[in-house]
C-alpha cells in the first residue's frame, strides 16, 4: 500500500518547482527516489510506517533544506503523523504557519537550548500531561537548519519567543550522545526530535525514530558508497526499525 504524501514531501515538491536551477550535493549523480531522497536501490518507502502520537511537530526549515538528501526533518514526518513543514522567511512568515501555531487546539513549545531563551521565557526539560490544557496537542516547533542558520532563525523570529523552550538537560543528551556514539553532542534533527519524544513520554515512538533515523543514515551510505558495504549492517537496522514498531504503545505498555 502506497502512503499519502506527508508535510515535508510536499513542502520538497514546492521548493523544488520554485528553484530556478537544480539543486546540487554531494552525490548529485546518484538517482533517487523523490519521497525519501535516497539511492532508489536503497529507498525505504515500502518500510514508512506513521505511529500514533499525542504529539505534533513543526519543522521550520531554512531556505533550501527541505531539497538536502542528507536531511533527516523528514523523518519526523515518516513516524508522527501530525507534522506540519514550512519554509523560513526572516520578513515574510508563512501566513498558514502563523494559523497552525495560534491555533487554540495547540500547545507550542519552541525545542532550543535554554541558554538562548530571551527574557522572561520559560523553560522546560519535560512534557508532563499535568503541564498540557485539556483539549490541546503539544506542538514540538524545531528549527531545521546548521547550528548557525538555527540560531538565526531563532533569533530573528520573535513570534517563538513568548512560548516554553523545550530544552534538554546535559545529562539527557550526554546520554544520549554516549548510546549513540554522536560526537560532540551535535545531533541530526531526527535525533533531537527522538529526544524530544522521550522527554514527553513517548518512549515508543523516540525509539521507532531512533531506528528509522539509523537505517536512513546506513542506507544513505549505501548509495554514496563506490565499494560494497556490508549488508548485514542495513538487514540489521531494518530488523530493528520492524522491531521498533511492533512493540507496543506507551499506553498499553
Amino acid at each position: 500500500m502506497t502512503l499519502p504524501k506527508h508535510a515535508v514531501h510536499r513542502l520538497y515538491e514546492y521548493r523544488k518547482a520554485i528553484s530556478s536551477r537544480p539543486f546540487t550535493a554531494r552525490g548529485k549523480n546518484v538517482i533517487r527516489c523523490q519521497s525519501c531522497l535516497l539511492a532508489e536501490k536503497f529507498c525505504t518507502c515500502s518500510y514508512r510506517k506513521p505511529n500514533e502520537s499525542n504529539l505534533a511537530f513543526m519543522l521550520i526549515m531554512y531556505d533550501d533544506e527541505v531539497l538536502k538528501p542528507s536531511n533527516s526533518g523528514r523523518l519526523i514526518a515518516d513516524v508522527v503523523p501530525d507534522t506540519h513543514a514550512f519554509i523560513w522567511s526572516r520578513s515574510e512568515p508563512n501566513r498558514k504557519m502563523l494559523e497552525i501555531i495560534k491555533d487554540p487546539r495547540y500547545q507550542p513549545y519552541v525545542i532550543f537550548p535554554s541558554e538562548y531563551a530571551v527574557e522572561g521565557q520559560a523553560v522546560v526539560e519535560r512534557i508532563e500531561p499535568s503541564m498540557i490544557t485539556q483539549g490541546k496537542t503539544p506542538l514540538l516547533i524545531v528549527l531545521d537548519g546548521s547550528w548557525r542558520e538555527a540560531i538565526k532563525m531563532f533569533k530573528k523570529s520573535e513570534y517563538l519567543h513568548g512560548f516554553p523552550l523545550f530544552s534538554f538537560s546535559p545529562e539527557s543528551t550526554a546520554s544520549y550522545a554516549l548510546r549513540k556514539g554522536a560526537r560532540d553532542f551535535q545531533l541530526g534533527t531526527a535525533e533531537v526530535a527522538a529526544l524530544a519524544l522521550a522527554a514527553a513520554g513517548e518512549m515508543k515512538n523516540a525509539e521507532v525514530l531512533e531506528a528509522w533515523f539509523a537505517l536512513f543514515v546506513e542506507s544513505s551510505l549505501h548509495g554514496r558508497s563506490r565499494n560494497n558495504r556490508e549488508e548485514s549492517a542495513l538487514q540489521r537496522l531494518k530488523q530493528e526499525y520492524f522491531d521498533a514498531c511492533k512493540k507496543p504503545s506507551d499506553s498499553t505498555s
